[in-house]
């Protein structure tokens, strides 16, 4: 096996020098990151914890428009938004498909004309309750900008009777519903993680690093410490950029240059193993206005229903967690829209909470602080320190162009290739079709059965190369079809395995689902010590660290006898 990601660290140590540091793993970061390492820039991107485990791994599973930005006049930003929505649906289709989605509706004319308030005369506060006529304006909007790149329907309506027809559980109140179409993310962590690897492979010189923290700014590029050995080196750049999100204060000012750019608030979700109330969104994403004027979603999902998600103001330098409060929201809110499906606090089998890297606001409504990005240049120090400020997982492309476009300028390097319409990873001739995806499997992972399909949803079309690694080894099933011995060991060849929650979080959807048990943890544990070189302690520590963070993070409780196989059925 090729070893750990700590060779690639000794490598960059050892070099010292780059023409580009990003500090920053998580989308954003890593969109530039990719976009600058195709343009042939020397660029070493370092992330404190692993790749897309921040405000990028607390999404909400969606690349959307954002129809409620309308009310707010970003204009712009939908325009980029839908775009970037199509583009993603050619480029990333093994990850991004398109989304049906219902607004249940409640009234006519509820808020028609307090709405464009908002923007034309700057009124604040709490909008108004979204009525079908508000709903049907901005719809209509919103297909307006898709244009000549749609790949989705355009929205219809439907009146009561027709709506409880298609979706009986609805709450009978409801006047009508309000059906388009945006795109779902399944797996964000692993798109990520393709980004990432297309900007490896793309350039010898470009090398990212999880798991290592800048800590210093030194005149001429910046100081690192490697978490994993505490190793702390300095390592020269003609430029840095911080693209840590809503930590970019507390980056900066680690550096030496404090700011106030940042303002985010913290959105939680919930995951319920509740079949009844999968059942009821009828496969499709019911997106709509709570009491409390928020809006918010019941979204079924790889077996499961998500239920998400708050706004509320909070504190980078604390850890986000979904708290019971926000708990008790979310099925009130399931109750508004579902009376009569029944949910409960047991039935929750993940949950999670991140903070939105939203710019500093003085509005007294969250809902109603730009989600717009802009980039900031500060030379005051010798070489520049380019920050980001704000960005959505959406306009990962786009913004990643942007911030690189900045960065070429400054460097003094032409842009040599556009990353639009590029696919990503296993996006690129990804079998969309039911009877395409049939005659992929059998032509290029044959013999494989379920395991195949399972291989195909979590690497796209570089499942063959996996399939291939598998047949060469005595390949033993770890979880049935869900995960074997030689995956992990292509996981540490090729994607960045530090830990044993890198796994069961992010490389795999096994916590998300509600698939992880103490014996499960166990088996991936010392499968990876084998490909890792980990000893016993280190072993240990690694499944006591994973309960931990499932317990604290999570709200995962795992129970020692519960078996494997029995929590993934």
């Amino acid at each position: 096996m090729s070893a750990s990601p700590r060779n690639v660290v000794n490598q960059v140590r050892d070099a010292g020098r780059t023409q580009v540091v990003i500090i920053g793993g998580g989308i954003n970061g890593i969109a530039a990151f990719r976009d600058l390492a195709l343009q042939g820039v020397e660029v070493v991107l370092v992330e404190r914890g692993d790749f897309a485990s921040g405000a990028s791994a607390a999404s909400s599973h969606m690349v959307h428009g954002g129809i409620r930005y309308l009310e707010n006049g970003e204009f712009r930003l939908v325009r980029e938004s839908v775009r970037e929505r199509n583009d993603l649906l050619k480029t990333a289709p093994h990850f991004v498909r398109p989304l049906k989605t219902t607004v249940p509706i409640y009234s006519f004319w509820s808020g028609l004309l307090q709405a464009p308030m908002k923007f034309v005369f700057g009124r604040k506060g709490k909008p108004a309750e979204r009525g079908a006529a508000l709903i049907k304006v901005g719809l209509t909007m919103y297909d307006l900008f898709v244009g000549p790149t749609r790949r989705t329907p355009w929205h219809r309506f439907r009146g009561r009777a027709a709506s409880l027809r298609e979706l009986p559980r609805l709450n009978p109140d409801i006047k009508f519903t309000a059906t388009y179409f945006d795109a779902s993310m399944h797996d964000p962590e692993r798109l990520a993680l393709d980004v990432l690897t297309d900007g490896i492979k793309s350039n010898r010189s470009a090398h990212a690093l999880n798991y290592v923290e800048a800590t210093g700014f030194t005149g001429d590029g910046v100081t690192v410490r490697d978490l994993v050995s505490g190793e702390e080196f300095a390592l020269a750049a003609d430029v840095v950029v911080n693209a840590t999100g809503p930590w970019a204060d507390l980056t900066n000012a680690a550096l030496g240059t404090p700011t106030r750019f940042m303002g985010g608030t913290k959105g939680s979700h919930i995951v319920l193993d509740n079949p009844e109330l999968v059942a009821a969104t009828g496969g499709r994403e019911i997106f709509f206005e709570h009491s409390d004027g928020r809006i918010v979603l019941i979204y079924p999902l790889k077996g499961r229903a998500m239920v998400g998600t708050t706004d509320i103001e909070a504190d980078p330098s604390e850890p986000a967690r979904c708290t019971e409060q926000e708990v008790d929201y979310f099925l009130d809110l399931i109750n508004d829209v579902f009376p009569d499906v029944a949910v409960s606090r047991d039935e929750i089998v993940y949950r999670f909470s991140g903070i939105r890297p939203l710019p500093a606001s003085d509005e007294s409504n969250n809902a109603q602080i730009s989600r717009d990005y802009r980039v900031v240049v500060d030379s005051s120090r010798g070489i520049p320190l380019v920050t980001l400020v704000g960005g959505k997982w959406t306009t990962f492309r786009s913004l990643g162009e942007t911030l690189s476009n900045v960065v070429l300028d400054l460097v003094g390097a032409p842009r040599a290739i556009s990353t639009r319409g590029r696919p990503i990873g296993g996006g690129r001739d990804f079998p969309t079709t039911r009877r395409a995806r049939g005659v992929w499997l059998r032509s290029r992972v044959p013999g494989s059965g379920t395991r195949g399909s399972v291989l195909l949803d979590r690497y796209g079309t570089r499942a063959a190369h996996v399939w291939r690694v598998l047949e060469d080894h005595d390949d033993v099933p770890i979880l049935g079809d869900r995960l074997s011995t030689w995956e992990l060991a292509w996981m540490v060849d090729h994607e960045h395995i530090v830990h044993l929650s890198d796994v069961v979080m992010r490389r795999t959807d096994l916590a998300f689902t509600g698939s992880v048990s103490r014996e499960l943890l166990d088996d991936i544990a010392r499968t990876l010590a084998k490909f890792l070189d980990w000893d016993d302690e280190r072993t240990n520590d690694e499944i006591a660290a994973t309960i931990d963070e499932l317990r604290d993070a999570h709200g995962v409780e795992l129970d020692a006898d519960l078996d494997a196989e029995a929590a993934h059925a």
